[in-house]
């Protein structure tokens, strides 16, 4: 199939699918129509048809989807038969909390290093992991084959920090820093705001409860 431009709206319903697909399929469901997923989903069964259609459909008429043949296509297409190497940077909280995330490993993603500037962390061992100082970054970098980062260090630090990832070949970047990174082109980049997510619910809130905004 000839490759075409997907839209990121597309791309960002793809791993919500997966998880549906593979809740049905843990629960022995071999079928089901795009109407029937749509009602598990909230998403239209218009919808669900005109995103698998940009990837060649998928279904039969009057058949509806194999759930066990999506959930692998859909698998596929989101590189998850691959397997991909990432290291943590940033062992506070959150940095600890994400490399003790087991769902990383049953996914393909596996942590290979997590580092810190504070002396205090390094060295301890974080599932299995010691914590290395961060200056001990490019060696391992170069050492390893990391295709993604986890960005968990503070916003004065972030930029600095990614750029000496990218200057090490690092494809990919979660982060989680309040703010927006200046990377090279071909390194993916997905912002992860958790005050902004806040944001939202605060605003739906106060909408829901002044009369849905009517």
């Amino acid at each position: 199939m000839e490759e075409k431009e997907i839209s990121q709206a597309v791309v960002a319903r793809l791993p919500r699918y997966f998880r549906y697909l593979g809740e049905l399929r843990d629960q022995g469901v071999e079928r089901i129509s795009s109407g029937e997923l749509s009602v598990l989903m909230g998403v239209t069964a218009s919808q669900i048809r005109q995103d698998f259609n940009n990837f060649g459909g998928f279904g039969q008429q009057g058949y509806g989807y194999n759930v066990d043949y999506l959930y692998h296509e859909i698998g596929h297409i989101l590189g998850l038969d691959e397997e991909h190497q990432l290291v943590i940077i940033g062992a506070g909280n959150l940095g600890q909390a994400l490399a003790n995330y087991v769902n990383f490993e049953k996914r393909g993603f596996l942590v290979k290093g997590v580092f810190d500037v504070n002396e205090e962390l390094v060295g301890r061992q974080l599932r299995g992991l010691e914590i290395m100082h961060i200056d001990r970054l490019e060696s391992f970098m170069k050492e390893h084959k990391i295709d993604i980062a986890v960005l968990t260090v503070p916003k004065d630090g972030a930029i600095e920090t990614a750029k000496r990832l990218a200057d090490c070949g690092v494809k990919a970047i979660l982060n989680f820093a309040h703010v927006d990174l200046n990377v090279p082109e071909g390194v993916q980049v997905e912002n992860v705001h958790l005050s902004d997510s806040l944001m939202k619910l605060s605003y739906n809130i106060h909408r829901y409860e002044n009369g849905h905004g009517s």
